[in-house]
């Protein structure tokens, strides 16, 4: 445990532990995709870890998916994160956006144009998503052409010099949890024919583009990206070669330089260890579920430099100090996750408020 608390270079940063937040959707920015006014106290909040990666933020009005989701591609954008990534500064933390692209996942109603998502093949999820009229199935998205794909890489581009203007440390890429790079990846989602499609490099082509064009305009001890091997959220399935496809991956992506790898670990302990192994710089892992006794236990086995968590960041924000004396945690309250006001967002008590709380009842 005692290694979690030590400083740690990460990029161009010095981080005062090993601890980062998950980034987790919370769905309450503004309808033009603006942070909401609490954002920047529920960042500041958790400033004690030693990195905060955010929610997912759209790099452009095709990126978004669910409602009520940030962007960063806009002037309101970049104001709107510059009060989060000031406040963050003010308390101590580190800060890095992640850059979401949602892909096929993505209704017309929850989106500013109001048109069906985008992907790499014209191939629907199978699954739902909440919009302002409830529950509805999600359509088939419209494939890109190979033009639009290269504009899409620029999209992010884009989007993370506004990040950076923004004030933020870094970007981290989304290429986990089956949205737009994943989808890139996975070959039934994925049925192109042209230069992305097809063979592993093929399919590999659009994150590699994406993480180049990020690392060539902010630098890529300001980029960082997020991969979920074997994951099969919404209708995701990388098939049998899955395992070779993050190993070609990987080592590509190992050749930028970046900041980190920020992996989420769902049990293919051979896997982990490949990528260990071909991954030389920072790695980041997320084991989601993780206990916590468990907190600590892949940085001390040489698994991983740094541990993210996500629920139990959200629902203490002072998660680094009840580490430190052995405190108990709160609970999340998972009916207050997406949507809402401060409740269940930026109103998680303190140790000395929970302990205060304990005592008057």
């Amino acid at each position: 445990m005692s290694q979690l608390f030590n400083p740690v270079r990460v990029g161009r940063y010095t981080l005062s532990n090993r601890l980062v937040m998950a980034p987790m959707t919370r769905s309450r920015a503004q309808f033009d995709g603006t942070p909401g006014d609490l954002a920047a106290e529920y960042y500041a909040q958790r400033a004690s870890v030693g990195l905060i990666v955010t929610e997912g933020t759209q790099p452009s009005d095709d990126g978004q998916g669910y409602l009520t989701t940030p962007g960063i591609y806009t002037g309101a954008h970049v104001a709107g994160w510059k009060q989060t990534t000031d406040a963050v500064h003010a308390n101590g933390g580190h800060l890095f956006i992640q850059l979401m692209h949602a892909g096929r996942m993505s209704h017309p109603d929850n989106t500013p144009h109001h048109r069906p998502g985008v992907g790499p093949s014209a191939v629907a999820p199978g699954a739902q998503m909440f919009t302002p009229t409830g529950m509805q199935d999600i359509p088939a998205p419209r494939a890109l052409s190979t033009d639009e794909v290269r504009r899409t890489v620029a999209d992010f581009r884009v989007a993370a010099r506004r990040a950076i203007e923004a004030g933020a440390d870094g970007v981290e890429i989304h290429g986990a949890n089956g949205y737009l790079i994943q989808q890139f990846l996975a070959p039934n989602a994925n049925t192109r024919t042209d230069e992305y499609g097809g063979p592993i490099a093929n399919r590999a082509r659009f994150a590699i583009e994406v993480a180049t064009a990020i690392a060539n305009e902010i630098g890529a001890d300001r980029t960082a990206i997020r991969l979920s091997p074997g994951t099969a959220m919404w209708g995701i399935d990388e098939g049998a070669e899955g395992p070779d496809l993050y190993r070609h991956l990987v080592a590509q992506l190992d050749k930028l330089g970046l900041a980190y790898l920020h992996l989420m670990h769902l049990g293919n302990d051979a896997l982990l260890a490949d990528i260990r192994a071909l991954w030389r710089g920072t790695l980041i892992l997320n084991r989601p579920g993780r206990s916590r006794d468990q907190i600590g236990a892949d940085i001390e086995a040489g698994q991983a430099d740094l541990e993210a968590y996500g629920q139990m960041v959200l629902a203490n924000p002072d998660f680094i100090a009840r580490l430190q004396v052995d405190a108990p945690m709160s609970d999340a309250d998972r009916a207050t996750f997406f949507g809402g006001t401060a409740q269940g967002y930026t109103d998680y008590p303190a140790l000395h408020e929970a302990a205060e709380e304990r005592v008057r009842s």
